[in-house]
This record gives C-alpha cells, sequence and structure tokens, in this order.
C-alpha cells in the first residue's frame, strides 16, 4: 500500500508542472496511468488488510515531497548553477538531520539494532547505492530530461526491488506481480519510442 501511494509521485509531477505552464503530451500521461496502474497491480495487498489512514497521509506526503524535489532540481533559477553533485550533498545533509532528528524527538538509540560487522557493510551498502547514487542520478536525470519523464522511469525502482527480493530472498512471484511488471514495462517503452518517433 505504501508503495502504491508513494508512486503516485509522476502524477503529482504532471499536475504541478500544469501549473507551471508545461504540457506533457499525451503519449507522456497514458505511461503515467499505466505505470501507476502498474504498480496498483503490483504492490496491491490482499484480504483482510487494515486501512491506516495516518500511514497512507504519510506515505502520499512523501510522494508529494519528492515530486516538489523532481520539479524543483528542474526549474528553479536559484540552484540551476549548482551542480548535481552539490544537490546530493545538500538533500543527504537535510535528509540525516531530519532522521537524527526524529531518533532524538523518538527516543531511539542511533545504533540501535547495528550489531555485528556484516550490519555495518549493509549499512554501508544502502548509503551508497539507493541512496548516495540514486540522489545523484535522479538530479541529473531530471535536467537532462524533465521531472515528468524522469518520474515515469522511475517506476523501474519497485520493479528492482522486486527483481532483487526474487532473486536474492526467495521471495514469491504471483501473477500480480507478473501483470504489474508486464504494464510497467509496456508504459515506460511506449513512452520511449512515442518520443523517438516525435524527435525524427
Amino acid at each position: 500500500m505504501a508503495t502504491t501511494l508513494v508512486y503516485l509521485y509522476p502524477i503529482f509531477v504532471a499536475v504541478i508542472m500544469l501549473f507551471l505552464k508545461v504540457y506533457p503530451t499525451w503519449q507522456v500521461w497514458l505511461s503515467i496511468a499505466a505505470t501507476v496502474g502498474g504498480v496498483v497491480v503490483l504492490s496491491w495487498p490482499g484480504g483482510g488488510v487494515t486501512l491506516h489512514w495516518a500511514g497512507m497521509l504519510l506515505a502520499a506526503l512523501s510522494a508529494l515531497s519528492y515530486s516538489c524535489f523532481l520539479i524543483i532540481v528542474n526549474r528553479s533559477q536559484r540552484i540551476k548553477h549548482i551542480s548535481e553533485h552539490a544537490l546530493t550533498f545538500y538533500a543527504l545533509v537535510v535528509g540525516a538531520t531530519l532522521f537524527l532528528g526524529y531518533q532524538i524527538i523518538d527516543g531511539t538509540p542511533i545504533l540501535q539494532g547495528i550489531d555485528q560487522p556484516s550490519e555495518v557493510l549493509n549499512l554501508i551498502g544502502l548509503a551508497i547505492f539507493p541512496t548516495m547514487i540514486s540522489m545523484l542520478t535522479i538530479s541529473m536525470s531530471t535536467r537532462l530530461i524533465g521531472p515528468t519523464k524522469t518520474a515515469v522511469l522511475g517506476v523501474f525502482e519497485p520493479l528492482t526491488g522486486i527483481l532483487v527480493g526474487t532473486l536474492m530472498f526467495s521471495e514469491p512471484v504471483t501473477a500480480n506481480i507478473l501483470i504489474g511488471i508486464a504494464i510497467c514495462i509496456a508504459a515506460v517503452l511506449f513512452m520511449v519510442v512515442s518520443e523517438r518517433k516525435m524527435t525524427h
């Protein structure tokens, strides 16, 4: 459910861009609808799940804040001269500060759960690959192809998570997951092929 709500951000990006008088093509709109639909299919919880409205609101706010980040990086005149490396650094500093503040308020020890050397290595890997590299490449792609297309292509994030979970942790692959993946890949391919035809 959280994944589904967080991946509403392509819709938020497209709608906010409308207010900035940047209008996506119908192909991009169709790709957005299909990718969101695909994520809904592959991540929607089964029966007997109780919805937690506070959690749903937080997930939606996460999508909205991510959308604003993509748009600001692409559109802000004040930061256009700042390199993607510096933007990534500032974003990570702000994120680390927020996490530290939450831990202090919550009273959770900062090193809780980190007891073995392997856990330290896992934490370092988490910091480098899905955090630092992800933030850097998303900043670069937003400036190169725009926030809307970047948001649509970002749908490969949950697909990658499912692939890693299946190959490394033997998580089951259900029919919903296969259908959702097929829809997402088809939507992204449609957008890319449509863009190429329009530029030639």
